[in-house]
Parts: structure tokens; sequence; C-alpha cells
């Protein structure tokens, strides 16, 4: 299989839609696609991006993680958060199918694993503990997906109700869906890296982990690419925020034993087709 690994979208579809059908026509049903999270939130098209993954996924060639906007739609359907201004997924909320996707979106995992030519690999939309191994950062996150999952709505409820200092779990499900830097504790903050934390991967890479790791969610470094790490999202929805953006897919070669090496000539772009942000805030400010 070719895996596609695909940034954070947000609801930009259409762009979603030239990656997915270039994939299609070059490998068929060969093609695996992988999606960070925040597929929705922010973009025009959510339902339409939801729609098209979820394709993949009951073909059995598709893995999506959750991002911290699939936990906001979640949150608002759920009553423990307030539909914010900026938030553009109550077309989902609204649509006759709202209650199925909120059943769907809360049984999609935190974490994925996987391996390519051989090396194991995490797939998780923001980062994980600097000092995690594959395997403890998988137990967190099987944890955290039986208590979004659970048969009980109120327990999904209790638990995206909790602040992070009430339960563990709770903390890591923030570090995993939020995180962009970590103070020298390990300490994570959602925050840019200042002079008090730096970027969670660094702190990462220190560990000299055997494991790679593919993730989105930090739009303003845009396309990380270093040796074990992958960082997909270049802000495609943010286009119109000052720069040109894109959607970034990662094609790795799967057979290849060293596939988070640096040099990678292995992406595909495709450049935002309308100012967004700039949509977006006109939008928010009517709102």
């Amino acid at each position: 299989m070719q895996p596609l690994f695909i940034g954070d979208v947000q609801g930009c579809a259409v762009e979603l839609g030239e990656l997915l059908d270039r994939g299609s026509r070059e490998f068929g049903q060969n093609l695996e696609l992988w999606i960070v999270g925040d597929l929705i939130n922010r973009g025009p098209r959510n339902t339409q991006a939801l729609e098209r993954v979820r394709e993949f996924i009951d073909a059995g060639r598709g893995h999506y993680v959750l991002g911290n906007h699939e936990l906001s739609l979640l949150g608002v359907a759920l009553g423990t958060r307030e539909m914010g201004p900026l938030d553009t997924f109550g077309e989902i909320l609204d649509g006759p199918d709202a209650g199925e996707w909120v059943e769907w979106l809360r049984r999609r995992p935190i974490a994925v694993e996987g391996r390519l030519g051989g090396q194991p690999f995490l797939m998780v939309h923001a980062s994980v503990h600097p000092e995690w191994n594959i395997e403890e950062a998988l137990r967190y996150a099987g944890r955290i997906e039986k208590r979004l999952g659970n048969a009980d709505l109120d327990v999904t409820r209790d638990f995206l109700h909790s602040a992070n200092a009430e339960h563990p779990d709770r903390d890591r499900l923030g570090r995993m869906t939020r995180c962009r830097s970590v103070s020298p504790s390990g300490e994570w903050s959602s925050q840019e890296p200042d002079a008090a934390r730096v970027p969670w991967h660094r702190a990462w890479r220190a560990h000299k982990h055997r494991y790679g790791i593919v993730y989105g969610h930090w739009a303003t470094q845009g396309l990380h690419c270093a040796p074990g790490l992958r960082g997909l999202d270049s802000g495609c929805v943010h286009h119109g925020r000052g720069r040109d953006t894109t959607l970034t897919a990662w094609l790795p070669d799967p057979d290849d034993g060293d596939a988070f090496a640096i040099p990678d000539k292995n992406f595909w772009q495709v450049p935002a087709k309308r100012a967004y942000w700039a949509e977006i805030r006109k939008d928010g400010e009517g709102a």
C-alpha cells in the first residue's frame, strides 16, 4: 500500500479532493489514507471533508486521529462548550446526520501506529510527551479513547468538561491535541516557544527515540521535515492571513528503511483556493 499522509484540512474539502483524486489516479486501490486530525472547522465544507475521508476508512484503507477541532465539535454537541464565532462546524451539527457524525467522531482514535520499511511510527494530531516511548503513547491514547467513546454519554461529557489538573488523562489529551511547546520540566503549552519553552519536538528528539512521528496542528510553523518527524500543517485554511498557504500531503516510500530521513522530496502540495481566513474573520465578526 502507498500511504498518503495529509495535514490539517479544516474544511478545505476542494483541496483535499485534489490530493485524493490524484492519489487514486496514481495508486488506485493501493492508496492508504492517513489524516492527522483537524479535518474540520474554520473552512467551508466540513461535511464533504468528513464524507471523503470516511469512504477510505469504511473501505479499510484509512486512518484518522482526532484533533482539537474535532474535540471542539464534540464539546458543543455534548454541551460542555459554547459555539465560537469562528467555528464553522455548525453545518455538521445542524445537518440531518448530526447524531451519526457525533457518534462516529467519538470513536476515532487519538493516536495510530504504523510502519514504514520496518520503522515504527506514530500519527498524532499535536505532540507526545518528550519522554514517552511509542507503547506509552498508545497506552495513554487507548485510555482516552475509552472515555471519549464510552457508551454512557455522561462519561464522555464529564471527561471533556474536566480540567487538565483534575484528571491526568485529560491533561494527556490536551498534550496530544493542542501542544506546541514544553518547559524544561516537560509541562506542555499550546503557545509558541519562547524564552521559557522549547518546541515539543526538540525536547522529544533529545531522547533519541527509535520511532517516528507524523503530526499536524502547528500552522505557523508550516511544513516541518526533520529526522524522525513530519509536521504536515501548512495552514491551508489560513490563506489570506498575510501569506499564501497550501494543503500538504506526504507520500513516503513504504519500503524505505529510513523513510524519515532528510532531505525528503516526497510531498504534494495544493495551493489554497480562496482567502479563507479573511472570509472567516468577516463571518465571525458578524456573528
